[in-house]
């Protein structure tokens, strides 16, 4: 039986801050780095599967994902520091690290009350 991977979405935990978490204002303005994004998530260490890639997207400097099953919370300030956590179930994710202009990369740390996991991230800007 294959084990389910720590909230895929760790993915997202996967986008990105430079190591340290920061509070986000209530209101961001348009970021540069907003759009589409595509992120790539690797599993280093633990059970999970190896890789995932996702699309997210960044509105107004906050981290997005069109699947309403995953609690997706996230932020990118105007350096491109990135923070995010992921919640599905019983699991939970969460990353940082850096985009800089079309691309980004950073390390992710997930787990659920059977396991846990962690690795890097990857991710480009699309369109």
């Amino acid at each position: 039986m294959r084990k389910r991977s720590i909230v895929p979405a760790t993915f997202v935990a996967l986008l990105l801050a430079a190591s340290s978490l920061w509070t986000a204002p209530a209101a961001m303005a348009r970021s540069s780095f907003d759009g589409r994004w595509s992120v790539l998530i690797v599993t280093d260490a633990g059970t999970c599967d190896r890789a995932y890639r996702y699309a997210l997207n960044i509105i107004n400097g906050r981290v997005t994902y069109d699947d309403p099953s995953f609690e997706v919370s996230g932020h990118v300030d105007a350096r491109g520091h990135v923070s995010v956590s992921v919640a599905a179930g019983g699991e939970r994710a969460s990353g940082t690290g850096e985009l800089s202009g079309d691309s980004g990369r950073g390390l992710w740390r997930g787990h659920s009350s059977s396991s846990a996991c962690s690795g890097h991230w990857e991710a480009e800007r699309r369109g």
